[in-house]
């Protein structure tokens, strides 16, 4: 589905450079650069996808939307990196790419939220009890590897770090090799939310996201990949999950579920109670007999 099946916020791919790394920088190359040229720093930006974001990995990217080109003429290196974006683009066979040749100082989509945003992971390891989410500032550039929810809520951050949303998507998500490969178009726009919670349990909700969130500020050397590994996964994050998981499936329903198995058979049968109403019926009519 392109949009989600209740109203919720609207899950974003995030921005893909094509511009054969061009654009793209390592932690040394950009040292370097602002090393050289001090000026330059306010013009790359840290740049994450699903390995950078997850491992705390550091790579930049060179960001000059809205940028002024007598500010991009000042620069020959800026210059050098612009022409090798416009043969590159024009090298490709695509139409639609070599198109983007007349715009080679930009990414080839642009989707950066303007707001602070929930970043979730397009790819992450099967290992893992959790996808591990988490709230970015704008300033940093998100990757096509990346999905992105604008102004994300504590709410919604508890719901989707939750056991219940976790057993959907184990469930419907498509794998690269054996890891979860994460979507809008089939993860999230499918996925049923609470129907009928109280204001009292999506209280409960948020108090418990903040506290999954001070578990993990405990622990500020760490990276979301040794927070969520399960061999390294703190007690006092295990805990905070744990409390998380009991006020989101308290927000389904009254009955406690027992397993997986039983939220997603829980989770399909109201996802048929939400879709039924919106699923087009062919009408059908009766053909009449030839006299």
């Amino acid at each position: 589905r392109r949009k989600p099946i209740q109203k919720v916020s609207e899950l974003v791919f995030g921005n893909m450079p094509n511009d054969g790394g061009n654009l793209l920088f390592t932690k040394t190359e950009r040292e370097e650069l602002i090393k050289n040229n001090p000026t330059l720093e306010g013009y790359i930006r840290r740049f994450i996808g699903s390995e950078e974001f997850i491992n705390n990995t550091l790579r930049y990217c060179l960001w000059l939307q809205g940028v002024s080109p007598a500010i991009i003429k000042g620069f020959p290196f800026i210059l050098e990196r612009i022409e090798k974006v416009i043969e590159c683009r024009l090298a490709s066979s695509r139409v639609t790419t070599q198109g983007l040749a007349d715009f080679p100082m930009l990414f080839g989509e642009i989707r950066q939220p303007t707001t602070d945003y929930l970043a979730i992971p397009e790819v992450s390891s099967e290992r893992r009890h959790y996808i591990p989410m988490d709230f970015v500032s704008k300033e940093i550039i998100a990757s096509n590897k990346i999905y992105t929810l604008a102004s994300a809520t504590l709410y919604e951050f508890g719901i989707l770090q939750s056991a219940m949303h976790m057993a959907w998507t184990r469930t419907v998500c498509g794998r690269l090799k054996s890891d979860y490969q994460y979507s809008a178009g089939i993860v999230y726009n499918n996925f049923p939310w609470p129907q009928t919670q109280t204001d009292k349990q999506k209280q409960a909700i948020e108090n418990a996201a903040q506290a999954v969130l001070d578990a993990r500020a405990q622990f500020l050397d760490s990276s979301l990949a040794d927070l969520y590994d399960p061999l390294t996964m703190p007690p006092e994050l295990t805990k905070a999950h744990r409390k998380l998981d009991a006020a989101v499936d308290a927000a389904y329903a009254k009955r406690k579920f027992i397993g997986d198995s039983d939220r997603v058979a829980f989770l399909f049968e109201l996802y048929q109670q939400i879709t039924s109403p919106l699923e087009p019926r062919k009408a059908t009519r009766r053909k009449r007999a030839k006299t």
